[in-house]
């Protein structure tokens, strides 16, 4: 079988079958086959998982042609959606209804099923997680059947399938509760970290949307911050939009992190000449478009969510530990997002800042990323479950209160460990 890799070409696996399953009925037929030939079943979305979340030997499921819109109200907002859908065709749907969703992550791309399965976010202190805006599933268990669930239906399934990893089984249909469709005035200009240190909370807590990317071995980050607005769009120009978000943002920013590989000691100087070049944005266009941004450049990430209050004792803490030890080539970024009640969610019980660090593809990750765990583990962090991390179940279980009883859910949906792999069995341990 081909060999099928992940979107940054890190995680690579030669599934045994690949199924392409376009009705319940298919996706059902899949389970009851892997149960007869004793395989077991991972689906995948977009790739965009740097972990090996989706990885298999067994039968790989792809909902590429499981993504329409099967109802959507415009009274009450509610939306019901094929799990494989991607956000950037489910962002152009609810615009044709007049909805949006109240919040989104930066990438598009990916589907709605692997951005919840994985708590895919975006950033807001009075938001939560994609997932949080989730009001209904159906999921195929590992017996074929099919189970709905809900606030008011099998309400212990649905908290812990909100946010499942892909472990309970295949997330065939998802209701969301979307909101009138909304224009967004977004701002960036550049801003020194130890400003942005002290206001953080007042920045985080003034914008509905605030985030900022800083870049190692300068003092300069990009600022970013979206308000809702009445005001009718103003979008960027064409060529300027193109000139941004591609050349400058992608093309430029491709050559220069491979020089960077190339010769690393010349990693601060390039920094700083990137951050020389930082300025100021202004546009007002529909939400979805002012969240998603084009993403050519690869490399692989780690994110960690940590209590709101030690955001900026551990950007602190990276800050010394990049001066004495390593050398980045790319910018550090921190977002923040509301509490929430979901087992597994990182951001159950409380408001997070999330701190994410990357490095270009083909740059040896291991000893940075390992360093950053390290200080965000100190301050009780929870990894993102699609970033790359070092974690395994048992040290993982005492960061959520809830973990045993995602376990018996997970027990109860999939009793034989039909989807389970490498990755499960490391981070969840094994079903039972």
């Amino acid at each position: 079988m081909p060999t099928w890799k992940n979107w940054s070409g890190y995680q690579e696996c030669q599934p045994a079958a690949v199924e392409s399953p376009t009705t319940d009925s298919e996706l059902a037929e899949v389970v009851k086959v892997a149960e007869r030939m004793g395989q077991t079943v991972k689906v995948i979305g977009a790739g965009h998982s740097f972990t090996d979340i989706a990885c298999t030997n067994g039968r790989m499921v792809q909902l590429d042609h499981y993504n329409r819109v099967l109802e959507a109200d415009r009274e009450s907002g509610l939306v019901t959606v094929e799990a494989g859908i991607t956000i950037a065709q489910l962002n152009e749907r609810l615009a044709e209804e007049g909805l949006a969703m109240p919040n989104l992550g930066d990438i598009a791309y990916q589907t709605i099923a692997g951005a919840i399965s994985t708590a895919t976010h975006g950033t807001g202190t009075k938001l939560g997680n994609i997932s949080t805006q989730v009001v209904g599933l159906e999921i195929i268990a590992g017996d074929g059947s099919v189970v709905t669930c809900s606030a008011d239906e099998e309400p212990e399934v649905f908290q812990a399938a909100r946010v499942s990893l892909g472990a309970l089984g295949i997330l065939s249909k998802v209701t969301l509760q979307c909101v009138p469709a909304f224009n967004l005035y977004a701002l960036e200009e550049p801003g020194k970290l130890d400003d942005l240190l002290v206001d953080l909370n007042t920045l985080a807590d003034d914008n509905d949307h605030f985030e900022f990317f800083w870049f190692p071995h300068t003092e300069w980050c990009i600022v970013k911050k979206n308000n809702r607005t009445d005001d009718p769009p103003r979008p960027r120009s064409s060529w300027k939009a193109f000139r941004d978000d591609i050349i400058l943002s992608n093309v430029v920013y491709d050559v220069i992190s491979r020089i960077g590989r190339r010769f690393p000691e010349r990693i601060p100087q390039l920094a700083n000449y990137v951050a020389g070049q930082l300025g100021r944005v202004r546009k007002t266009e529909r939400s979805d478009k002012v969240f998603a941004s084009p993403r050519i450049v690869r490399f692989n990430e780690m994110e960690y969510a940590i209590p709101r209050a030690e955001v900026a004792g551990a950007l602190r803490a990276l800050r010394e530990a990049i001066d004495e030890r390593f050398l980045v080539n790319f910018p550090v970024e921190v977002r923040f997002v509301a509490a929430d009640d979901i087992f597994l969610s990182p951001s159950t019980g409380r408001e997070t800042g999330y701190i994410a660090v990357h490095l270009y593809k083909g740059m040896e990750f291991e000893p940075y990323f390992r360093a950053v765990e390290d200080i965000m583990r100190e301050r009780g962090g929870r990894p993102h479950w699609g970033k790359l991390h070092f974690r395994t179940a048992a040290d993982l279980a005492p960061a959520y209160p809830d973990w045993d009883r995602f376990a018996a859910v997970r027990r109860r949906l999939d009793p034989q460990g039909r989807f389970v792999n490498a990755y499960t069995d490391r981070v969840l341990g094994p079903v039972g």
